[in-house]
């Protein structure tokens, strides 16, 4: 066995040694290839550096993938949000690009390796998307030939060819003050365990770390971004919950906020822990839960009522306190971007900066906002062509010159004590004037932005019912773009919360009032620009119209930052549209420019006057 060493920007061959080595491996394990998710074991979003094994394999940072190697061939797995960057950074001639949606993994596994023994990390997948990948295998295969069979292994053997992989996070689970949480952890315990008992189970599986920040009213700093402290929790029926992460992170101040009914254990205790579950009828969440959970439970007689995670929609639906925390954040962010703004305003014709030096001048000014305490996710800082890739994150080896007559697309967001926020901007460089062609396309992104802000609809309707509704403008004129219009946004927790989101492929779960979701279309032009314009929404109740028959439901816009001017083509715009732009803007003049300097509050008057 040849152990490989990691490192953030390893040259092709060491990639196609590290490939290599992991096919020996695969050799040794018996199986003919190896299923390789972008996720770790709390198959969340955002990894720690010890969960980073598809970037350490492919090379791909991107934070949605998988990678499927063969003997012969190997593939990567992206949406559109990650085909270019996939491409970029991965070597073509070692990797096959898939786009997941098009081409996804099972029929390329149906096609490429019908009769083999696939291995997987069962900590690493959900079951229920394996099942995913084992549904055509099982409907149709291929003429002449055997099923796919998929081997569960006893140890990711990447992890064996992994020479210096990192050590996995320990850093302190603390307690979330309840003038931020809103409501006790006792009180929320007990209303899921009434869930439960409502169901007639005896305990869920909490496999999200996000459920237990929220559950417990705890945040930690296991991951860059997200506040989480990594762990898992069973959940009882009459209240009482087992944590399951080092000891060590919890220190005597979160024991005693935890309080009697919550025990803390290691997490090698967690198998015994489900074994003791014999006769029991346990909650699990299929589409987050490591396939891990249930193969223990089955092996030890407990019965699996799937069900979704008790803590996801109540976490998702957020309290009075929260919400106005979420305002109180957004109006503070609000004073970071207008000083961002108009320090860019002024720094991108005269020359000299970079995507790096601009996010890093914005980071600047964020770290001076109170109660600031991380960036919400990497900033999207990119100029030119990089701005058309979706999920741009620059690096010291991308870093480009911010040109002028140019647009700059900046993505960025911060986690507070109160609230997350993410925003995106799209702006002219200038000094010249914007094409007649980028100013529709802006426009015409802005007008589906506008339409979605605008939007009142019954209580039901769900995320998949109004994404046209940000795409209608484009659409008309033969545009459109790859990725979902909208994500749910936590509250100092992840800046991507489930369950609802406002995409064509979104589970259709019913919009509810609390939800913060985001609303950013956008349009991409490869190779010359990218277009993006995101605000946060707050759902609630909408007053009731005359003849209302039904209750329903409205958006609140959270973020606070005025549009590009220059690249607003005026004459599309229709006189409603025109009419909420200036109110908008008036908004964020008055709400924001207290809290500048004054140079900041006069560019802020100019960048808000009526359009």
């Amino acid at each position: 066995m040849t152990a490989m060493n990691a490192s953030d920007d390893a040259p092709g061959d060491a990639l196609g040694e590290r490939l290599a080595a992991l096919r020996a491996e695969l050799a040794r394990a018996g199986v003919d290839g190896f299923l390789v998710p972008r996720a770790d074991e709390y198959l969340g979003e955002y990894v720690p550096p010890s969960g980073e094994r598809l970037a350490w394999l492919t090379g791909f940072t991107g934070s949605a993938g998988l990678a499927v190697v063969l003997a012969d061939r190997a593939a990567i797995f992206t949406d559109g949000r990650y085909t270019t960057q996939a491409a970029q950074q991965t070597d073509l001639a070692l990797w096959e690009q898939r786009h997941i949606t098009e081409e996804p993994a099972a029929d390329w596994l149906a096609q490429h390796a019908a009769g083999r023994r696939i291995g997987y990390d069962p900590w690493l997948h959900a079951e229920a998307a394996l099942a995913r990948l084992e549904k055509p295998q099982l409907e149709k295969p291929h003429a002449g030939t055997s099923a796919v069979t998929f081997v569960p292994l006893p140890a990711n053997p990447i992890d064996a060819v992994w020479a210096d992989r990192p050590a996995a996070p320990l850093a302190p689970a603390v307690p979330h003050p309840l003038r931020y949480a809103g409501v006790t952890a006792a009180e929320k315990r007990a209303a899921a365990a009434e869930a439960l008992r409502a169901a007639g189970q005896d305990a869920a599986v909490l496999a999200d770390a996000h459920s237990l920040a929220w559950l417990l009213n705890i945040r930690g700093g296991d991951l860059a971004h997200t506040p989480l402290a990594l762990g898992f929790a069973l959940l009882r029926a009459d209240g009482t919950a087992e944590v399951f992460m080092d000891p060590g992170k919890v220190p005597a101040e979160t024991r005693m906020h935890l309080g009697n009914d919550v025990v803390v254990r290691p997490r090698g205790e967690l198998a015994a822990a489900l074994g003791r579950l014999a006769g029991k009828t346990v909650r699990l969440d299929a589409e987050a839960t490591p396939a891990w959970f249930a193969a223990t439970l089955r092996a030890a007689g407990a019965t699996i009522a799937p069900g979704d995670d008790p803590c996801r929609l109540p976490r998702a639906c957020k309290n009075p306190v929260e919400q106005e925390g979420a305002r109180s954040a957004h109006r503070r962010d609000a004073v970071a971007l207008a000083r961002f703004l108009a320090w860019f305003a002024a720094a991108a014709p005269a020359g000299g900066q970079t995507e790096l030096s601009a996010a890093e001048r914005l980071l600047a000014f964020r770290r001076e906002v109170p109660l600031f305490q991380a960036e919400s996710f990497p900033a999207s800082s990119g100029a030119g062509e990089n701005g058309a890739i979706v999920h741009y994150r620059v690096t010291p080896e991308s870093d480009r010159p911010i040109r002028a007559d140019e647009c700059y697309l900046i993505d960025s967001g911060g986690q507070f004590l109160d609230g997350t926020t993410d925003v995106t901007r799209t702006l002219w460089t200038g000094p010249g004037v914007a094409p007649e062609g980028l100013r529709s396309r802006y426009t015409r992104v802005l007008q589906g932005h506008i339409g979605l802000a605008t939007l009142r609809f019954p209580k039901g309707v769900a995320g998949p019912h109004v994404d046209a509704i940000a795409r209608r403008a484009l659409w008309e004129a033969g545009l459109d773009f790859d990725h979902g219009t909208g994500h749910g946004v936590g509250s100092f927790l992840s800046v991507h919360e489930g369950p609802a989101s406002i995409s064509r492929a979104a589970k259709p779960v019913p919009l509810a009032a609390g939800m913060i979701l985001s609303d950013e279309p956008g349009y991409y032009l490869p190779g010359h620009y990218g277009i993006r314009i995101e605000n946060l929404l707050l759902v609630r109740e909408a007053a009731p119209q005359p003849d209302q028959v039904k209750p329903f439901l409205e958006f609140e816009t959270l973020t606070l930052a005025p549009y590009a001017r220059a690249l607003i083509e005026v004459g599309l715009l229709s006189p409603a549209e025109r009419a909420w732009v200036d109110a908008y803007q008036a908004r964020v003049l008055a709400e924001v420019a207290p809290g500048c300097d004054a140079a900041t509050a006069a560019w802020l008057a100019a960048a808000c006057a009526p359009l």
